[in-house]
């Protein structure tokens, strides 16, 4: 294992806790505050300042809030679509963002799951990539292609989540059997590569409409408005390769 996945243990158990203390204490009223010994004019006030900025001084090489920002707009997603995939508050999100509030890990891990990232990303050195990355079975999670809707046209599996700046990003897709009118059309930038596993699927690419068997495979520009949907009564799977704007 690289040795930047250990950075995080770089950090000491008290610096650990003043980043929790820093992101808990920030949704507090002052009545709230008070009440926990944080009086704005106090000795306690003050070295808790100190400490905290020693935190930050700590956290200040590896751009957190940058990548954070980086993360979201690379998808070009706003904070209001990303609160919806983290259940964080956008006013959080955003003071994450512009490094107001420092995160604690496990705000960070539910972040990096949405965008299919290694917590490591927010702690490795940029110069160092990985070059050989292995995702068991096992660590895939499933995803819907809508976390908002009960009847999604598919879910999906990230392949490549462990691997930090990728060309492309791999997925093994589960489409679904939905009605036509519940299938709604999408595109993203760059192009796509999907190779059926098993199933029959129906795809609609601008005014065409395609059918493929088990063992086809199709590339396109993925600007184009496009959908998927499942010609058999259980879900039929693939594996999809996209890349990003080669502009």
């Amino acid at each position: 294992m690289p040795p930047e996945r250990f950075a995080i243990v770089l950090f000491t158990a008290k610096q650990l806790s003043l980043i929790f203390s820093k992101e808990v204490t920030s949704h507090m009223s002052p009545s709230e505050r008070n009440e926990r010994g944080s009086s704005p004019q106090g000795p306690k006030s003050r070295r808790k300042a100190t400490e905290t900025a020693v935190v930050q001084e700590s956290l200040r090489p590896y751009a957190i809030a940058d990548k954070l920002r980086t993360l979201r707009l690379r998808r070009s997603m706003g904070l209001a679509q990303l609160a919806e995939h983290t259940g964080f508050s956008p006013a959080m999100l955003s003071r994450l963002e512009n490094g107001r509030l420092v995160p604690t890990l496990p705000t960070l891990t539910r972040i990096a799951l949405v965008f299919s990232v290694g917590l490591d990303y927010f702690f490795s050195d940029p110069r160092k990539r990985h070059v050989v990355s292995v995702v068991r079975r096992s660590e895939r999670k499933l995803f819907p292609s809508d976390p908002k809707a009960d009847d999604v046209p598919w879910h999906f599996e990230t392949l490549d989540f462990r691997v930090n700046e990728r060309k492309l990003n791999g997925y093994l897709a589960h489409f679904h059997p939905l009605s036509q009118e519940k299938v709604v059309p999408h595109y993203h930038p760059g192009v796509e590569l999907l190779y059926l596993i098993e199933g029959e699927l129906e795809m609609t690419i601008g005014v065409e409409t395609l059918q493929l068997s088990a063992g086809d495979s199709i590339y396109f520009d993925s600007m184009q408005k496009h959908t998927y949907r499942s010609l058999v009564k259980t879900s039929c799977t693939a594996m999809v390769v996209t890349t990003g704007s080669t502009r």
